[in-house]
């Protein structure tokens, strides 16, 4: 066997590295009140009563109750209520989740507790968990949770997030130095071999770069239909503080919006149609990402109309659905942004109404026409 010696002599050092993991857990709860429960015996096996939304750890969920559970069973006897909780928002990394479903008595006491833990994986669908045959409806039918003809149910999520800090992996001095590197060249025009003309101002910058981040700056340099005057460009309709933030973002992956405390809504707008332009898809996707994130009741309008004009579906589709919740939709009716929309968009109110409608249909459940009432 060799000797150790061989490998760590006195006068060495040995290499040392060191990792941390980090594990938080963000913890919340909601309750959904079921008014008017005996009515819910007629509604069809496989069929749920949703909750409105609610946000833990980042992420947005759903309880779905299903009053006579997922599948049929021999007799009535064997009926048993059911849930499922949802991840209703996008992700784009596995979430790790426990869950405890309980019913509240009339003193607000929890009784039945059932708890599970999960992955929930980001390519699956549907990102639901649950428990089937979790109570006997008959059962639950003469028991204590039932209070003038309602029944109230609490779901709590805890939200695991684990993340590894590896001081030792990649030198931060190096990184830093990279970048600043990266930026020093861009600002001192240093073997720059092309200009760019915005709004009077010039701007100086590296060929080889601009292609490495932008297959629309490859081809206009490098392509096949390259063209013949490349080393002064005169760019039409965009900004000048815009384009210096796109040169910002291609060199040195700095996104300062992203930073701030207040983010500059309309800067990020011009930003992205910039992104796009410049087919730079990171950039595009932090950029409708930052505006999915900062919709608001005051500037919901203004986004929809930016997202319908240049095409942005998904920042589109987060914006009807903000409207349509119904906490939103009257506060949202009486801003500029939303009476300047329907003028300007005929066909907007159509998607509205059926975003809306969609969201009830969630929300609530028909039974025989008879609507059953639910509130958080």
């Amino acid at each position: 066997m060799m000797d150790s010696a061989v490998f760590i002599r006195d006068h060495e050092t040995p290499n040392s590295t060191r990792s941390i993991s980090k594990t938080v857990t963000k913890k919340g709860s909601h309750t959904l009140e079921i008014h008017g429960f005996s009515s819910t015996k007629i509604v069809g096996v496989g069929n749920y009563i949703s909750s409105d939304t609610f946000l833990v750890g980042g992420h947005s969920w759903k309880i779905q109750f299903y009053p006579n559970g997922k599948k049929v069973e021999k007799s009535d006897f064997d009926i048993c209520v059911s849930f499922d909780i949802a991840l209703v928002s996008k992700c784009e990394e596995n979430v790790d989740a426990c869950f405890e479903y309980a019913f509240l008595d009339q003193n607000g006491n929890k009784w039945h507790k059932v708890d599970t833990k999960c992955t929930i994986r980001h390519n699956e669908w549907p990102k639901q968990r649950g428990h089937s045959g979790f109570y006997k409806r008959t059962e639950l039918e003469t028991s204590q949770f039932i209070k003038d003809d309602c029944l109230t149910i609490q779901c709590t999520v805890a939200v695991v997030k684990t993340s590894m800090d590896s001081p030792n992996t990649f030198s931060p001095e190096v990184l830093s130095d990279l970048k600043q590197s990266y930026m020093q060249l861009l600002e001192s025009r240093e073997g720059s071999d092309v200009s760019f003309e915005v709004e009077g101002e010039t701007f100086y910058a590296h060929k080889l770069i601009l292609s490495t981040r932008s297959p629309v700056f490859k081809a206009q340099f490098f392509g096949p239909l390259k063209e013949e005057n490349t080393r002064r460009i005169k760019i039409e309709e965009m900004q000048a503080p815009v384009f210096k933030a796109l040169l910002n973002y291609i060199y040195c992956d700095v996104m300062p919006l992203r930073d701030s405390k207040c983010v500059d809504i309309v800067m990020t707008h011009h930003l992205l149609v910039a992104a796009n332009r410049y087919g730079i898809q990171t950039l595009r996707s932090l950029c409708e990402s930052i505006l999915c994130e900062n919709i608001a009741i005051d500037t919901v309008g203004s986004t929809l109309a930016f997202a319908e004009q240049h095409g942005f579906f998904q920042l589109k589709s987060r914006c009807l659905e903000f409207i349509g919740m119904p906490e939103n939709l009257e506060a949202v009716m009486q801003t500029d942004g939303f009476k300047n929309l329907k003028e300007s968009c005929p066909t907007f109110m159509d998607e509205l109404l059926k975003s809306v409608a969609r969201m009830y249909r969630e929300r609530e459940c028909d039974a025989n026409g008879k609507r059953l009432k639910l509130t958080k």
